[in-house]
């Protein structure tokens, strides 16, 4: 199809997607996914190849969070039934990011609950990217304390972090319908002062909440406009005791669609498929390597992930392989920065921040699916193992 072949074109020479023909993308058909898929695919092998990073999730603190973002397990009034834990240690943290290490992943993602650290945290979360630095050569440390204040990134960049991911999640239009303890300015405020300080900013989104096409739109819009080196996207994972415990909106096609769309729009992104893709692709996880080039290896946060071993054979059946410490991740033109018309867009259409409704799919029956999400109960914060 004409798009399809216009969207390649332009994802092999890094020229932008206006935003119908970003649109277009979600509103393909069932009958049309596979070409989608195909159209993105050359698009990701171009910038990417055959390769797929791992990245391995630290909780370093769990729960008690004072924020109240509706999607989210550890909010102000959850009644999901996570595990609750204040700051790990150092050491115990190194311990877990060696699983993580040793079963293949090339970044750390060290994260803990909360508005956003105190400087006494800034100073923890520093000793334990020491430790894990020390004991894992080329390993990459990625930092996600929630909002930062003047000073911090500063002083992560100089502990050693290599990146900092803060989401921005969802639509600007619509961030108020998710969060009132903080608002979307706010989340791009940190993704901007972590890249002034010299770290590769992460910065994704969530689906699955409700939202419009348009709403997707204008967030991975938003997004390519802040020029994150890495786009985690994550699929909501319906806790129940969460406000949105009943939002199961996504079918495994919708899914693909979205990272396709995704990669068309960042195409020389690196493209992380998130939380959420056991419970939403389900069987057809193996299809999304062909549009993103990274993955979380095990488990989550709060929720747990299939095992690290599936994952690995997973990559491996598709005719993928894991992305070795001694691999950059990124193309080289984005690692020494945006050359001539690398940063430019072509963005001939209307902005798409009018609200429609939300796209119609075939909703599945609220406990279709419910026994999917596995709050995680091993690993960082109890006395089992981890998954990696």
């Amino acid at each position: 199809m004409d798009l399809l072949n216009t969207l390649v074109d332009k994802g092999l020479r890094r020229e932008l997607p206006t935003r119908e023909e970003a649109l277009a993308v979600l509103a393909t058909s069932d009958d049309e996914l596979l070409d989608v898929v195909a159209a993105a695919g050359k698009v990701r092998r171009q910038w990417f190849g055959r390769r797929v990073k791992l990245n391995y999730l630290v909780n370093l603190k769990s729960g008690l969070c004072p924020e109240d973002c509706s999607y989210c397990s550890q909010r102000l009034g959850s009644k999901a039934e996570i595990l609750k834990y204040t700051w790990l240690k150092p050491d115990d943290a190194s311990k877990a990011a060696a699983a993580g290490v040793a079963g293949g992943a090339k970044r750390v993602c060290l994260v803990a609950s909360g508005r956003g650290p105190t400087d006494k945290d800034v100073d923890r979360v520093s000793e334990t990217i020491s430790a894990i630095k020390e004991q894992n050569e080329g390993v990459e440390v990625c930092a996600c304390l929630g909002l930062l204040s003047d000073g911090q990134a500063g002083r992560l960049r100089t502990a050693g972090a290599d990146a900092y991911n803060h989401n921005l999640n969802t639509s600007e239009a619509t961030y108020g319908d998710i969060c009132t303890t903080h608002d979307f300015s706010d989340r791009v405020s940190t993704v901007q002062q972590a890249q002034a300080a010299g770290m590769s900013a992460c910065s994704g989104l969530i689906a699955g909440m409700g939202e419009s096409d348009a709403d997707l739109i204008d967030v991975v819009f938003a997004l390519r406009d802040l020029d994150p080196d890495s786009v985690p996207v994550n699929f909501l994972i319906p806790f129940e005791g969460t406000p949105l415990a009943k939002e199961w909106n996504l079918t495994p096609q919708r899914a693909l669609r979205i990272l396709a769309m995704v990669r068309f729009v960042c195409p020389d992104v690196e493209v992380r498929l998130a939380g959420g893709r056991e419970v939403h692709l389900r069987s057809l996880q193996p299809l999304a390597l062909h549009l993103v080039n990274s993955i979380f290896l095990g488990d989550y946060l709060t929720s747990e992930g299939q095992a690290g071993k599936d994952d690995l054979a997973m990559i491996a059946d598709a005719g993928f392989e894991v992305e070795g410490t001694d691999t950059t991740t990124l193309p080289e033109h984005r690692r020494q920065g945006c050359g001539e018309g690398a940063c430019a867009s072509e963005d001939a259409g209307e902005p798409a921040n009018a609200k429609e409704p939300a796209a119609t799919v075939p909703a599945p029956s609220d406990d279709a699916h419910r026994d999917l999400v596995s709050v995680r109960r091993r690993g960082a914060g109890t006395d089992l193992p981890p998954n990696a």
